[in-house]
């Protein structure tokens, strides 16, 4: 038996251990199960619950005392008694099952649709009537007040066979090209087909004429989901008289009311791959639906999760066992899987002792489906040479890595290091030696980012430290530096406090201050401590209070000072920053002039002329042209 919890629901595979061989005496059956822990737990429900090869589909009668399954090869159906827990008969087929179904309450009517066209009918003793149908089926439903089996496969007609009057009549004319899935209602016995262009057509048995119609393809195409192709129908159950899940191909699963032409709700398996089976727990609202990778249980209203299966083989068919908490599925794999849910009921009245068996096992835990089992990623694979079983039975996917047996894990380990023993040792003797130099006298070592921030934290560590050494029952906090949260910042130069900034320096005063007022409050904690014990309180001490109005003068006083200087600095800069820019200004005029006044030059070479008036005398050209300039300069603040 194997455990497994998922979403916090426990699963038991009741099919999980080791088959033993019929021909084996008992003494040697005891002496396994002594040695062999997987045939300890090993819990053989029903004798005999396999196939030679694989299982194909299962069911349970209506009565609940019989399971059949069919399975191949050879092509076979196999009865089992519940009363009994053993094998009741086998019989064997002419060709594979595709499909069959119960009509009575027993094992006495049976119906099967074979893959080469013929509908095979059983009877108690055996094969009682077999006949053929046009086209090749795929699914067929039986309505049990008219007799009528309608067949569906890949035609555009449902073929209808009467078994009361025992022949064919009128086929139901379809739209679609073929037809997948079918079902009937058990309560209106409405027959509703699921056709591969992802459309469900309803249609009345009592006039034959369809009702209804519902486009499935395009209300399953929700926001994020990728579809390569056309999705179709491939599977279709009724739920009372207004509920429907449809199934598709791409692995989604539409919850309708038959009163509306919008889903209810669409669930992803986010497998791609299509809807095998779908069930319905009325108990606890809950939807049981598959593909040939997963079984997921969910919420019909909500959608939320519930639990879920993962086989380790693919799964083509499973069956809930009526009024009970097993379930049962049929692989592609001999054995057919028996899993117990103690959450969705109760144990079935022929397995009764299970209900006792799983709350022994709560009692007393044991180990889940991974304690034996060890999880290795790829890049561990690589390094221990086990790129090759990818893909292989050794090695289950799951998630970024895959689980592996710890045995085969422990024996290549062993094999791909066989040194680790004396590493393990040198890492022993390297912590011994560190832990005897932890005795010596530490030399406090600072960081090469932010030292000044290190050492005052340092030294409020030792003071904090120190007080809580003094104190009864005292405990001193964690520091800041032997916090990995904060080990970045003494490592990273990206980190450096910078001082001359402009927040730290309005910042600085009031860190200060905060530093000094929370080494004056220690120093009077630890005063009034030693004034507890010898009951005397020392005269001539100033008030906390006038401490605390100093100290907030102080800093005040400290804040503005920064803030004029900060100012002065920013008055400073921007006249330095006015005199460059009227000194680059000048400059590029000068540039312009001497050129302007070379290309003057080049254009007009002749000399130019001073005209001397009465009266005056020539001294030089220099102040013949300040006397014009004074000239202009006062005419023209006359005028």
């Amino acid at each position: 038996m194997q455990i497994s919890s998922v979403n916090d629901v426990k699963i038991y595979n009741l099919s999980h251990g080791k088959s033993l061989p019929e021909w084996l005496s008992d003494r040697k059956k005891r002496q396994l199960q002594k040695k062999d822990v997987d045939i300890q737990r090993r819990i053989e429900l029903i004798q005999d619950f396999e196939m030679p090869t694989v299982c194909t589909s299962i069911k349970v009668s209506r009565d609940g005392q019989f399971i059949l399954a069919a399975g191949t090869y050879k092509p076979r159906i196999r009865c089992y008694d519940t009363y009994q827990l053993s094998l009741k008969f086998e019989r064997c087929l002419d060709s594979d099952v595709v499909a069959f179904d119960i009509l009575s309450d027993d094992y006495s009517k049976l119906v099967f649709l074979h893959s080469n066209r013929y509908v095979e009918f059983h009877s108690q003793h055996g094969h009682y009537y077999k006949t053929r149908i046009p086209k090749f089926g795929r699914d067929f439903s039986y309505h049990y007040s008219s007799c009528d089996l309608y067949f569906v496969g890949s035609s555009s007609e449902v073929f209808r066979l009467n078994l009361e009057q025992g022949r064919f009549l009128n086929s139901l004319q379809t739209d679609a090209v073929e037809n997948n899935v079918c079902d009937i209602n058990p309560v209106h016995h409405l027959f509703a087909t699921g056709t591969s262009e992802g459309r469900v057509e309803c249609w009345d048995p009592r006039v034959r004429n369809r009702v209804g119609m519902l486009d499935c393809a395009l209300s399953s195409l929700t926001e994020g989901t990728e579809v390569q192709g056309l999705p179709s129908i491939s599977a279709l159950k009724f739920n009372g008289s207004l509920s429907m899940a449809v199934g598709t191909s791409t692995g989604q699963v539409l919850l309708y009311d038959l009163r509306s032409s919008q889903p209810l709700l669409v669930k992803d398996h986010f497998y791609n791959l299509p809807i095998k089976s779908l069930n319905f727990h009325d108990q606890l609202d809950l939807v049981v639906s598959a593909d040939s990778k997963i079984i997921k249980i969910w919420n019909k209203d909500t959608g939320k999760v519930f639990s879920s299966i993962q086989p380790q083989t693919n799964i083509n068919d499973i069956c809930i066992y009526p009024n009970s908490g097993m379930l049962f599925t049929a692989n592609e794999d001999p054995k057919m899987n028996t899993f117990y849910i103690p959450a969705l009921g109760p144990a079935p009245r022929w397995c009764s002792f299970l209900d006792n068996l799983t709350e022994e096992l709560e009692e007393s835990p044991e180990s889940t489906v991974y304690d034996d089992y060890k999880f290795v990623t790829r890049k561990d694979l690589e390094n221990l040479g086990l790129s090759h079983l990818v893909g292989s039975s050794l090695l289950r996917a799951y998630m970024h890595g895959y689980f592996m047996d710890i045995r085969l894990y422990h024996k290549v380990k062993t094999m791909a290091n066989p040194f680790a023993y004396e590493e393990y040792r040198k890492d022993k003797i390297r912590q011994k030696i560190e832990e005897s130099r932890t005795q010596r006298v530490q030399v406090k070592k600072l960081p090469k980012v932010n030292k000044e921030l290190a050492l005052k934290l340092m030294e409020e560590g030792d003071d904090e430290a120190e007080l809580a050494s003094r104190k009864k029952k005292g405990k001193a906090l964690p520091s800041i530096l032997g916090d990995d949260r904060f080990k970045v910042m003494f490592e990273n130069p990206e980190y450096q406090v910078d001082e001359q900034s402009e927040e730290f320096r309005l910042l600085n005063p009031i860190v200060s201050k905060v530093g000094q007022k929370r080494k004056k409050k220690l120093r009077l904690l630890e005063n009034k401590w030693e004034a507890a014990e010898d009951e005397e309180e020392p005269e001539g001490r100033a008030s906390s209070e006038e401490d605390s109005s100093d100290d907030d003068k102080s800093w005040v006083e400290e804040v503005r000072e920064q803030r004029r200087l900060l100012w002065q600095e920013g008055r400073d800069r921007r006249k330095h920053d006015r005199k460059e820019a009227d000194r680059n200004t000048v400059l590029l005029e000068r540039e312009q002039n001497g050129e302007e006044r070379t290309s003057n030059s080049k254009k007009t070479s002749q000399p130019q002329f001073y005209q001397i008036k009465a009266g005056e005398e020539f001294r030089s050209f220099n102040d013949m042209a300040r006397k014009q300039r004074l000239q202009k300069y006062v005419f023209g603040n006359t005028f």
